[in-house]
């Protein structure tokens, strides 16, 4: 068993790995990292299973120190990452020598980064799952729902395979994001002007935004349906609450709700919001479901297949 021991660290560094499924008619959220695609090829870098638990480490603020050699991997945003002082680089695996640091200081491009070892970390599931959902107090290091803690240690077992990150598949995070949203719901009862701002004009990424859901400012939409009975949210849910400006709902949601939706975002568009800091402009993008799904299976099958 190896460990590394974390020096400092903030609310929003957690251990993360696909979520928990199956529970949510239990009230129960899924949870999961933000940025999956990030987080799959952090683990794909080091041969683990793309699920693997992993650190999801948010705007920076966290640091570790090796007790043993080992190999790690980064993907995500970049964060600021150094070794010893000396920068490194997002996207790919690398080596630290017993006692040497590694830290993430501030957002330099990118909002989330994730941090894999060989085998994933160690943490007993809970529901089938070590995604830590805070509110829930489910997964993390304890299963009690933490963020991770200075003093506390990582542990993993694994060999890494190590795999050098394919250049042509490293998102460009400077770039405005087109995000595609699958339509239905409620989309039908919104007005003809609404339905046409939603899709042609900027939305700015409110600071009003976590783990459950980031607001979009712009024009406010109108819906013209009737009111509504609560009813199941899922993951990437666009929600328009009464004042008009839309919520993304993410993996920690609540499992019902009863504001209308336009629809709801895709998987691939989710790992591109979840890179977004407060302040930027992204633009929705509609799609019809058939769409959606053959591009998420063509997705999967080059991350497997590369």
């Amino acid at each position: 068993m190896s460990r590394l021991s974390i020096e400092a660290s903030t609310p929003l560094c957690l251990l993360q790995d696909a979520g928990r499924f199956g529970v949510r008619h239990l009230g129960v959220t899924q949870g999961g990292a933000a940025d999956w695609l990030s987080m799959s090829w952090a683990n794909w870098m080091l041969g683990n299973a793309l699920d693997a638990a992993v650190v999801e480490i948010t705007l920076g603020g966290f640091t570790v120190v090796a007790e043993e050699d080992c190999v790690l991997a980064l993907a995500g945003a970049d964060l600021g990452a150094r070794i010893d002082g000396q920068p490194v680089a997002s996207w790919r695996f690398f080596s630290l020598r017993r006692g040497q640091v590694l830290s993430l200081t501030q957002p330099v491009l990118g909002a989330r980064a994730y941090l894999a070892a060989p085998g994933g970390f160690d943490a007993p599931a809970v529901l089938g799952s070590r995604a830590t959902v805070v509110r829930e107090e489910l997964g993390g290091l304890d299963g009690q729902g933490r963020a991770l803690d200075r003093g506390e240690q990582l542990s993993y077992c694994g060999l890494a395979t190590c795999r050098p990150m394919p250049h042509s598949r490293i998102p460009d995070f400077q770039q405005q994001a087109p995000l595609d949203l699958i339509l239905g719901a409620q989309n039908g009862a919104f007005s003809g002007r609404s339905l046409f701002d939603a899709f042609n004009t900027a939305w700015t990424l409110d600071s009003r935004a976590d783990r459950m859901g980031i607001r979009l400012l712009g024009t406010p939409l109108e819906y013209q349906g009737s009111a509504m009975i609560s009813e199941g949210i899922p993951l990437g849910a666009v929600q328009v609450p009464p004042d008009g400006q839309p919520i993304v709902l993410l993996n920690d949601r609540q499992t019902i709700g009863g504001y209308p939706r336009l629809g709801a975002l895709t998987p691939l568009a989710l790992a591109r919001l979840a890179q977004c800091l407060p302040g930027a402009q992204v633009r929705l993008r509609p799609v019809v479901q058939e769409v959606a799904h053959w591009q998420q299976v063509q997705y999967l099958r080059s991350l497997q297949g590369s």
